[in-house]
């Protein structure tokens, strides 16, 4: 018997991050034998177990064959004979198919340190790639989200998405095989992407890719505006930057459906907003607690982003609306998500501004002028250029 740390814990003590769980691989023993030495069975598709006193799971290797639809139509194979290779294989990305070897199953020392890596995974953690292990990687719908999430939690370590995986993800959306996803592994994957510290780039590559038309359609077509899409984006970094709750980003994301929070002028207003909101809490099984704050957030963003003109009638009212005399948490999460969408909106404002004055030059002002002719000349025609900007 031969007993590894696998996965998570091996790629984020090579990346230096902190470990917050810690899975294991068994080769070589069997179900009994392992419920002999006082584990708990907890896998009904395929062998897991709990240590009976860290509760960290151990599962037996084994290897999968794709019979069905989706990320639960697979046949598992679980037995002694089966190698530790033969189970890396399986798995997503080679930066999650490395293996230390540790003495036993109640000693997770390592035995020496040495990193079993079959499928390239040192290689790609050095060239900051996040790649698949094998063709298999098409076999699994639940990867395409895994992949973003794992994008997004390593993007500030500048990681990418290896161009050969990005074609197989593509290729695994018009494939269909996304419908057969379930709403909770759904909203499990997106809910965790959510919480990491660049939150929007999940969603960016979910986009990019094409996994919105399929569970989130509303907010695909929400993002098909440029202006919509980069403002809730910045938001969504911001509230990372500034550890916003899960409520509080669910409604920045849901702010999205309604354009008149963008003075955007079109058929999607509030009303129509939060019937989306509700569609899409459906699909994906939101938490009623997210559907209800981002509901209340877009009902009442404008009027909490106005505090100072609200007359005393207004704030009555609006406290009202938010319950906030029985939960003043309630009103204070509003006030914040509200900032941050007003700080992104402002930001994508003085960006576009930025490029304006980037773009303006020595080459667009008159050859002959000279001193401080020179600077005035520049400036108004920066000034110009964004104002050109402003009226398309």
């Amino acid at each position: 018997m031969q007993v590894y740390l696998v996965g998570g814990a091996v790629r984020d003590e090579l990346l230096g991050r902190p470990i917050k769980d810690k899975d294991f691989v068994v080769v070589g023993t069997t179900v009994a034998a392992m419920l002999a030495a006082g584990f708990y069975q907890v896998g009904t598709d395929f062998p897991v177990f709990l240590h009976p006193t860290t509760q960290e799971e151990y599962a037996l290797a084994r290897t999968e064959r794709k019979l069905g639809h989706g990320y639960q139509g697979f046949s598992v194979h679980a037995s002694p004979d089966v190698s530790l290779q033969e189970d890396l294989q399986r798995r997503d990305l080679t930066v999650n198919a490395m293996a230390i070897e540790v003495t036993s199953l109640t000693d997770d020392t390592p035995i020496s340190g040495a990193v079993i890596d079959y499928y390239g995974g040192l290689d790609d953690i050095k060239a900051k790639t996040l790649c698949h292990v094998s063709k298999a990687f098409s076999e699994d719908p639940l990867r395409v989200l895994r992949t973003a999430r794992f994008y997004g939690r390593y993007h500030d370590l500048g990681f990418r998405i290896a161009d050969e995986t990005l074609t197989l993800m593509r290729e695994l959306v018009n494939s269909g095989e996304l419908a057969h996803l379930s709403a909770e592994r759904i909203w499990q994957e997106s809910s965790r992407a959510m919480m990491q510290i660049s939150p929007h780039i999940y969603w960016q590559q979910l986009y990019e890719s094409g996994v919105l038309t399929v569970h989130f359609t509303p907010l695909h077509y929400a993002w098909n505006n440029g202006q919509i899409r980069e403002t809730v984006q910045t938001a969504l970094y911001f509230s990372g930057q500034m550890q916003l709750n899960l409520s509080q980003r669910w409604a920045l994301l849901m702010a999205s459906l309604d354009q008149s929070l963008f003075n955007i002028d079109g058929i999607n207003d509030t009303l129509t907003a939060s019937k989306n909101i509700a569609h899409i809490g459906n699909v994906a099984k939101v938490p009623k607690a997210q559907t209800q704050f981002a509901t209340l957030f877009i009902q009442q963003a404008k009027n909490v982003s106005a505090i100072n003109e609200l007359t005393a009638a207004q704030k009555i009212d609006l406290i009202q609306a938010c319950s906030a005399h029985k939960e003043p948490d309630r009103l204070s999460q509003l006030l914040v998500t509200s900032h941050v969408l007003q700080l992104a909106q402002h930001h994508r404002q003085m960006m576009l501004a930025l490029n304006s004055f980037h773009t303006i030059g020595m080459e667009d002002v008159a050859p002959n002028l000279q001193g401080a002719a020179i600077g005035n000349a520049l400036r108004q025609a920066r000034i110009e250029r964004l104002q050109a900007q402003h009226n398309h």
